[in-house]
């Protein structure tokens, strides 16, 4: 639930911002010179960018939750409570190397199933390899998608 809060209020400044630069885009191009309209167009790019991110991110992340609640439901929400925490906060290297190569055994075996996908992805962001963890989170809402699909 904290998270989710910060994530709103975080969001709810960008938005401030992104409004704001959207005002300066607009009074930019109302000068009427070619400089302010060129210049306003550039500018209006980033808040239309900004908020593409923005909703992208919200979507995946709602879709995410969705495969944790599912997870959960069905009683298999990786548990990682047990494993060893550096003074940080953080899981042991060498225990989230263990970890991710029993999920990534497991994934061998349901190399079809979004849930092992979830669990692998989760293993990979332990590991600290968060590029690999959002490429596969995206196979796993893949298979969802899919197996929901099919009803």
């Amino acid at each position: 639930m904290k998270a989710r809060n910060t994530a709103l209020v975080l969001t709810a400044a960008l938005v401030v911002y992104l409004v704001l630069l959207g005002q300066r885009a607009i009074a930019l191009i109302a000068t009427g010179t070619g400089v302010g309209i060129a210049l306003g167009i550039g500018v209006l790019v980033l808040p239309l960018l900004g908020l593409w991110m923005v909703l992208a991110t919200w979507r995946s992340g709602t879709r995410i939750q969705h495969l944790a609640r599912r997870l959960d439901a069905e009683g298999g929400l990786p548990d990682v409570a047990g494993l060893p925490r550096r003074p940080s906060g953080r899981v042991d290297r060498a225990a989230a190397d263990a970890w991710f190569e029993e999920r990534r055994a497991e994934l061998e075996e349901h190399p079809g199933d979004w849930r092992y996908w979830y669990r692998l992805a989760h293993a990979y962001d332990l590991a600290g390899d968060r590029r690999r963890a959002r490429a596969t989170m995206r196979k796993a809402l893949e298979l969802e998608s899919a197996e929901s699909a099919r009803g």
